[in-house]
C-alpha cells in the first residue's frame, strides 16, 4: 500500500514460484525479495529469473539476519543491497527513489 501510494505500480507474490511467474510475465525495474518464502530460499527466485534473463534492473534483498554471511550470500546472488528487517519506512522509499531514478 505504502509503495502505491508513493506512485509505484507494485505486483505482489508470496511464494517463489508467484515471483518467478509475475516477473516472467511482466518485465520489472525493481524486486524487494524477501529471503524467507514458504516455497523457497528467496535467493532462489534471482537464480530462477537469471537463467530466463528475466532480471529486474534492481534486486533489494530483505532479511531478518544481519550477519555478515547473509550479506554476502545475497550480494554474491546479485543483489544490490540488503537490507534488515524491520526497514524504516523513510529508508526504504529513499532507496527505491534512487534505484528508480
Amino acid at each position: 500500500m505504502l509503495l502505491e501510494a508513493s506512485g509505484y505500480e507494485v505486483d505482489l507474490a508470496a511464494t517463489a514460484a508467484d515471483a518467478i511467474a509475475v516477473d516472467a510475465s511482466t518485465p520489472h525495474d525493481l524486486m524487494l525479495l524477501d529471503l524467507t518464502l514458504p516455497d523457497a530460499d528467496g535467493l532462489s527466485v534471482i537464480g530462477g529469473l537469471a537463467a530466463r534473463g528475466l532480471l529486474p534492473r534492481s534486486v533489494l534483498a530483505l532479511t531478518g539476519h544481519a550477519d555478515l554471511a547473509t550479506r554476502q550470500r545475497c550480494i554474491a546472488a546479485g543483489c544490490d543491497e540488503v537490507l534488515v528487517k524491520p526497514v524504516p519506512l523513510r529508508q526504504l522509499l529513499q532507496l527505491i527513489a534512487e534505484r528508480m531514478a
